[in-house]
């Protein structure tokens, strides 16, 4: 399920802006959704700073987000370990269409598995303030 910005005034009016990609904007953000709780709360964000988001399903294929153009990508957190049998992968493709890509938690974690990289478990939860060393230069940064 795809979900566009729109708001509860706009699905009581009937007014909701379309997902269809006639009426999306040139730029936007694509939001995969790995089953975060706070998926919706990151498109959220996103909006608020002026720049339409759209939640698309974290199984969608390279050539399906390839036609939706998106400007960049955010990969949502999920409950899953990126070892579980069961747990949610992306087209690694995804990761070769040159778009910037931002992962949350779980997100992160399967970006850095699937381009070969390994997860490590501490015994300490990471909540909270982390530092970020920005490595090169990036529009999206």
């Amino acid at each position: 399920m795809r979900v566009g910005a729109e708001s509860k005034s706009d699905r009581e009016t009937g007014e909701a802006e379309s997902c269809m990609s006639e009426s999306r904007p040139k730029q936007f953000v694509a939001v995969l959704d790995f089953g975060a709780q706070y998926g919706q709360l990151i498109a959220r964000r996103v909006r608020d700073l002026n720049v339409y988001s759209e939640i698309v399903p974290c199984d969608i294929s390279a050539d399906e987000l390839r036609e939706l153009n998106p400007s960049a990508l955010i990969l949502s957190g999920g409950p899953a370990s990126v070892y579980a049998e069961d747990a949610p992968k992306i087209d690694p493709e995804i990761l070769e269409l040159g778009l910037p890509v931002f992962g949350f938690c779980y997100g992160q974690q399967i970006m850095a598995v699937t381009l070969g990289g390994t997860v490590g478990h501490t015994e300490k939860g990471e909540y909270g303030p982390a530092h970020l060393t920005r490595a090169g230069r990036a529009a999206f940064f």
